[in-house]
């Protein structure tokens, strides 16, 4: 897809972080921007900015983890704009520590959002795009961590290797099917958003209950390691290029540490030896 201008975006997780600079970078191709998160004031303050162009922009308070709340974000996006050209499944959270101590809200809470989120996304808006009949792309985020395997992350990865598997079966079916809409998958390595402090967002019913030494040091870590690093700009670049020139794996450039640490892993399949404690040199 090269021409953006008067398309529509629908983009999850658009508060903050990625999200946002995804809004704010179509908005810039002069697109139809629909942001969607469970945060209402951060949410209606991103529209406020997305918006003050004079870009058509709409806020739709979104809980992906919900199927009726991400089919009522279709259907306003259907009502306002007539179609959707770009669907960014981008919603994401995190917590860590030993995985036979965390809980299982902790579990539930992590695939609600992070794996249903992007299914939610794909059963109301796929056969939206099927029916157009025009060019589409599909953008679902994962993570590196979706290449590699690191201790205290555990459920983070689960959830995260899951979005990247359903993005290549996707990949295949619709180029089988409607081959006209396209798929990439956003693999980030560490960037500096709000997800170590996503528990804001955590519903009261998967509420965190004796939280243990190693989930704190997990949090601490994640928060340690975001501050400061990659801007989400970058990754809004590397999307909208991405969509440019049909990619599918969105990853950081050769020689990144992520990079080398996924090639690691890779190697210890291919070999069929144990796992390499192999961490990214950051």
């Amino acid at each position: 897809m090269l021409d953006f201008k008067g398309k529509t975006a629908v983009v999850t997780g658009a508060a903050s972080g990625i999200g946002l600079e995804l809004a704010r970078i179509f908005a810039e191709q002069d697109m139809n921007v629909v942001l969607a998160d469970i945060e209402r004031d951060a949410l209606d303050a991103a529209v406020d900015e997305v918006s003050a162009p004079g870009v058509e922009a709409l806020g739709v308070v979104t809980d992906v983890g919900s199927g009726k709340s991400v089919a009522a974000l279709c259907e306003a996006t259907v009502a306002r704009f007539g179609s959707v050209q770009v669907l960014c499944n981008n919603a994401g959270v995190y917590t860590g520590g030993l995985l036979w101590e965390q809980t299982e809200d902790d579990y539930e809470w992590l695939m609600r959002v992070n794996q249903w989120g992007v299914i939610h996304g794909l059963r109301h808006f796929v056969p939206q795009m099927i029916e157009q009949g025009d060019a589409c792309h599909i953008v679902n985020t994962s993570s590196m961590a979706s290449l590699c395997t690191l201790p205290f992350a555990g459920i983070y990865h689960m959830t995260k290797h899951a979005v990247l598997s359903l993005s290549e079966c996707l990949f295949h079916e619709l180029a089988m099917t409607a081959p006209q809409v396209n798929v990439s998958c956003l693999c980030p390595e560490l960037v500096n958003t709000g997800i170590a402090t996503s528990a804001r967002n955590r519903p009261a019913e998967l509420a965190e209950e004796n939280v243990t030494d190693m989930q704190n040091m997990s949090m601490t870590a994640i928060t340690d390691a975001t501050a400061g690093s990659l801007a989400p700009r970058i990754l809004a670049e590397r999307v909208l290029q991405g969509i440019k020139d049909n990619t599918f794996y969105l990853l950081p450039p050769a020689g990144n540490p992520w990079r080398d640490t996924a090639s690691t892993r890779l190697e210890d399949i291919r070999l069929v030896r144990n796992p390499t404690f192999a961490p990214p040199a950051i």
